[in-house]
């Protein structure tokens, strides 16, 4: 039980977990904090959070839990404000896509990263954004990843790892370079491909009717091109230098498919597409698998 959580950042990941808590009875009371007054005082009306205050030294006085919601450049702004604030009691954590520039951050702004700070970051999300975007089951049988450090407090990780169990996620812990270096494969990279192939296509002189009679394909695989620019803006920076390898990796894997179709080379085109096909098959069984071994209804 989390006497009082206070989220700074009010947006989907905020929301959605104050609604999790909530509906688990997990916590007592929730504070918001943030910088836009009309996003508070939407979530206070939504009934996602009990109470609002633009002032962080308010808003954090006396809270078990303190959750960095906002964008991952935004949150280094944020630990600034925090640093006076952080009490031995006061148990920090964060949401943010990128955990090796939070560490970075925190060790500049506290000297170290304090004990009771619990890199976290919950795989999941939603094209959509914003506090009305929130969903009570956003975290349900998604995954959470927490990077906790040789200072970590054991029993701070403890808690956090609690806090998301209690919203359905099952909860791993992971090397920060190695988080940032998955994340950049599985996800960062797709976000750019995404956005890119979009922006090229908008761009093109019959772009009215490329989107006009684009299939569900195109649909499907650029729906992540609708999420927030602001936050992939600062995914992209943050963890640049991964996403460079993963964007040079992909281009000379393009490059030889690209190779193979003006040859007429079916045999090696096949053969990309086979193993695209089977590893993806494979990788996603397994994880249905599992899910349905988990349900009580399975």
């Amino acid at each position: 039980m989390i006497n009082k959580l206070t989220i700074i950042g009010l947006g989907l990941m905020g929301g959605s977990l104050a609604k999790a808590l909530k509906a688990q009875t997990a916590v007592g009371e929730v504070v918001a904090t943030g910088r836009r007054a009309e996003s508070l005082e939407r979530g206070l009306q939504l009934g996602v959070i009990d109470s609002y205050t633009l002032d962080m030294a308010e808003a954090v006085a006396g809270a078990d839990v303190v959750v960095i919601a906002t964008p991952t450049l935004v949150a280094e702004k944020v630990m600034v404000e925090l640093a006076p604030l952080l009490t031995p009691d006061m148990i920090v954590t964060d949401v943010a896509s990128v955990k090796g520039n939070i560490q970075r951050a925190a060790e500049r702004i506290f000297g170290e990263v304090p004990a009771n700070f619990v890199l976290g970051h919950p795989i999941a999300g939603s094209e959509q954004s914003g506090v009305e975007a929130s969903s009570v089951d956003l975290f349900l049988d998604h995954r959470v990843i927490l990077t906790p450090l040789e200072n970590t407090a054991s029993e701070a990780v403890a808690l956090i790892r609690a806090m998301w169990e209690s919203c359905g996620a099952e909860v791993l812990c992971m090397d920060v370079a190695e988080h940032d270096a998955v994340l950049a494969a599985t996800s960062h990279l797709p976000h750019v491909l995404a956005y890119t192939l979009v922006d090229a296509l908008a761009q093109n002189g019959a772009a009215a009717d490329i989107f006009k009679f684009a299939a569900g394909g195109f649909r499907d695989f650029t729906r992540i091109a609708s999420s927030d620019p602001t936050m992939w803006h600062d995914i992209a920076l943050a963890n640049r230098e991964a996403i460079l390898q993963g964007i040079d990796s992909f281009s000379a894997h393009l490059a030889l498919v690209r190779k193979a179709i003006e040859e007429g080379d079916g045999e090696a085109i096949f053969a990309s597409f086979d193993r695209a096909k089977r590893a993806r098959d494979e990788h996603f069984l397994g994880q249905y698998l599992s899910r349905q071994k988990k349900s009580p209804s399975s």
